[in-house]
C-alpha cells in the first residue's frame, strides 16, 4: 500500500479541548501525525494536522475524528510549505 501525505483543518469543539485526540489517533491508528498550526482557547481548538499513512488508514482515522465531534476539512492549497 502506498503512503500519503495529506493536510486537514480539525475543529474541536469545547468537550473535546482537554482530550488528548491526536495522542490518540496516532496510537490507534498507523498513521503519523504532525500538528503543523493551532490555536487553542476554552471554547474551541483549531488544529492544521498532517497524517502520513495509506489512503484507507487516514479514511478510518478521519471517521473517527468525526464521531467524536470533530469537524474535519482538507486544507485546499499550501501557500507556505515546510
Amino acid at each position: 500500500m502506498s503512503q500519503e501525505k495529506r493536510r486537514f483543518w480539525l475543529n474541536f469543539p469545547a468537550k473535546l479541548i482537554t482530550r488528548p485526540v491526536i495522542y490518540e489517533l496516532g496510537k490507534n491508528f498507523p498513521i503519523v501525525t504532525n500538528i503543523r498550526q493551532a490555536s487553542v482557547a476554552d471554547e474551541i481548538g483549531i488544529v492544521s494536522l498532517e497524517l502520513d499513512g495509506s489512503r484507507e488508514d487516514i479514511k478510518t482515522a478521519i471517521s473517527w475524528l468525526e464521531s467524536l465531534g470533530v469537524k474535519v476539512e482538507p486544507v485546499e492549497i499550501n501557500t507556505i510549505e515546510g
